[in-house]
């Protein structure tokens, strides 16, 4: 078994994984596998409890769940659980907390001071409300919603994806754009993505079928690659990149109760749908704008043949008189006559229960900073219907399996509308918690969400972080596209900059944004990160009063206390509390002459991105 979380990477090495379970990385190291949940609730707890333990404490003590207002399904179930169990709760996040928070989960930028300001004093009762139906509607929200679904669908140009070129890359860009823009309902996304057709320059969704090509192998290693991705993105079951090798049978005993009875010859039906679709090359040739292009279509005939001696799977090989296999869905439903195998495998997989439960796990995963079910693409079908408790010695696969059947009905009744789902998230009193809890935290509270988890920025939320406090905004020119990019959120894909201007590129790659391949984003800290938050070209070009307007602007004021009150909001989103403006003050007023101040200005704008607020999220 590998994991593959939402990217692929299939070896050619041929014969890696032998059907009697040879080489298995399941049965070498079963903990790799059995331990991911644990890992990351680990991860969010010590990360959370480390934040805790560098801030100043708030003051404000734990509270009861039946204290506290519930707003809507995730507050009657995550508030609800709380109060059952009697375990106090973190308190409501301030205002100034609040809108850092919600800022940077719907849009992925800061708040500007002004905002702030404005926000904190609102003394409307329904201003939280308000605050997030107009952050659903900037153009923000859309390019950094369409670079979530970039992640999800792995749409990038790198070296280990040479097939997609630029302009796929781009046209796939453009069109999730364009879906998160104009609300097209996710349904319809995956669903345009593994039926497209068309030329992959041309068509964006062409491009979900051109990553499915599979060297080393034959072509049934493309089509195995296909419904992989599909499966394992749209409906978190990333199991069947194990059961497209083998048996779910003494693989899958311990961490599937659906996985363990799916056979590898159900797989090789369900990659059978892909066996018709044809993805052919254009010629290069010079001047030819689809030079190295690719033509998504499909064929009249085909079937997921079983006579394979090579490749990145154990060999196919006929089973009693069967030499082929034709497409069924994991529901038992195979291709009306006269539809096309890719067209009725979408049909089914929009359709099918897990679908609106992975988007709603994934999507609760990326603002609550913990997934219900973790890890995310691997989702038990057996266990997640709350109506029905799985066998001995089986248990839900959450603590909060309605909630999660509960928002997957949701996203399903408003035809998967993904601002309606998000709202339905950042509404809620559980989303609103304080990240602070200064009662007694038990790790066993972390699966239940007792408190918000704090998360470290996104490589492109630092690079805009730093970017808008300056005052200076960067200029990406990016192949084929007509006007500079002045976001990180606006870029197409994560190997961009390719030029790598400013040293932009580096700087994002420092913080783990991965490769959307075969590197997923990470939230891990290291030291290059506190070393590029030193001593970076690109922090380096913002943190001088000559190259940046929002620092001149401070040199220009006379008054210590001024300054301090102009750049904490900047950096951190809030005000200076007493002991920091003391001790900024003094710090500024040493200075004697204008480029002593200057350098006192700078030096104290490189403290604040360096203090654990500005790489945090809380």
């Amino acid at each position: 078994m590998r994991p593959i979380g939402i990217v692929f990477y299939i070896s050619t090495l041929s014969g890696m994984f032998a059907q009697s379970g040879e080489n298995c990385t399941f049965q070498r190291d079963p903990e790799e596998f059995l331990l991911q949940q644990e890992r990351a609730f680990r991860s969010v707890n010590n990360r959370t409890m480390a934040l805790g333990k560098l801030r100043a404490a708030s003051g404000a003590r734990t509270v009861n769940a039946w204290d506290l207002p519930w707003r809507n399904m995730v507050d009657e179930e995550i508030l609800g659980r709380l109060e059952k169990d009697r375990i106090p709760v973190a308190p409501l996040t301030t205002d100034e907390e609040f809108v850092r928070r919600i800022y940077l989960d719907l849009i992925g930028r800061l708040p500007r001071p002004e905002e702030i300001t404005a926000f904190v004093k609102d003394g409307n009762e329904g201003k939280r409300d308000g605050l997030i139906d107009r952050l659903l509607y900037t153009p923000e929200f859309s390019y950094r919603w369409a670079a979530w679904l970039g992640d999800l669908v792995g749409n990038q140009r790198t070296a280990t994806n040479v097939n997609q070129q630029n302009d796929g890359r781009t046209a796939l860009h453009n069109y999730l754009l364009q879906a998160v823009a104009k609300e097209k309902s996710l349904r319809e996304v995956a669903w345009d993505l593994v039926a497209g057709s068309g030329n992959n320059y041309e068509s964006g969704p062409a491009n979900w079928g051109v990553r499915t090509i599979t060297p080393g192998g034959p072509v049934q290693d493309r089509y195995d690659s296909a419904n992989v991705r599909a499966a394992s993105v749209f409906l978190g079951l990333g199991h069947y990149d194990c059961l497209t090798c083998h048996d779910g049978r003494r693989h899958l005993d311990e961490l599937s109760l659906w996985g363990k009875s799916v056979t590898r010859m159900d797989t090789f039906r369900m990659a059978a749908h892909f066996s018709r679709q044809n993805v052919a090359g254009r010629p290069n040739i010079a001047g030819d704008f689809f030079t190295n292009s690719f033509d998504v279509t499909d064929r009249a005939t085909g079937t997921y043949d079983l006579n394979t001696n090579f490749g990145n799977r154990p060999n196919r090989v006929r089973v009693g008189t069967i030499l082929n296999v034709t497409p069924e869905f994991r529901n038992g439903k195979v291709p009306a006559n006269g539809q096309g195998w890719r067209e009725a495998y979408a049909t089914e997989m929009v359709s099918d229960p897990m679908f609106a439960k992975n988007l709603a796990n994934r999507l609760f995963k990326q603002i609550f900073n913990l997934g219900l079910v973790e890890p995310v693409d691997q989702l038990d079908p057996a266990r997640l219907d709350p109506d029905q408790a799985p066998p001995e010695p089986w248990s839900f696969q959450t603590k909060h399996v309605r909630l999660l059947s509960r928002l997957a009905g949701q996203l399903a009744g408003t035809d998967y509308n993904l601002r309606e789902a998000l709202r339905v998230l950042v509404s809620s009193t559980s989303y609103q918690l304080s990240s602070r809890y200064e009662g007694e935290w038990k790790p066993d509270y972390v699966p239940l969400y007792a408190r918000h988890y704090a998360r470290r920025l996104e490589a492109e939320e630092l690079h805009d972080a730093l970017a808008q406090a300056s005052g200076n905004l960067p200029s990406y020119t990016i192949a084929g596209f007509s006007e500079p990019v002045r976001s990180a959120w606006g870029l197409p894909d994560t190997s961009e900059p390719q030029n790598n201007a400013g040293n932009g590129r580096n700087f994002m790659d420092v913080f783990l944004r991965g490769n959307r391949d075969t590197q997923v984003r990470r939230q891990e800290g290291s030291i290059l990160q506190q070393l590029a938050l030193m001593n970076d070209q690109f922090v380096r070009d913002r943190m001088r009063v000559a190259s940046s307007a929002n620092l001149l602007a401070a040199s220009r004021m006379t008054d210590a206390n001024a300054i301090v009150s102009h750049l904490f909001p900047l950096y951190l989103g809030r005000d200076a509390n007493a002991s920091e403006r003391q001790k900024a003050v003094v710090f500024l007023s040493r200075a004697t002459t204008a480029a002593a101040k200057n350098t006192a200005i700078e030096d104290l704008a490189w403290t604040l991105i360096n203090k654990i607020d500005f790489l945090y999220s809380y």
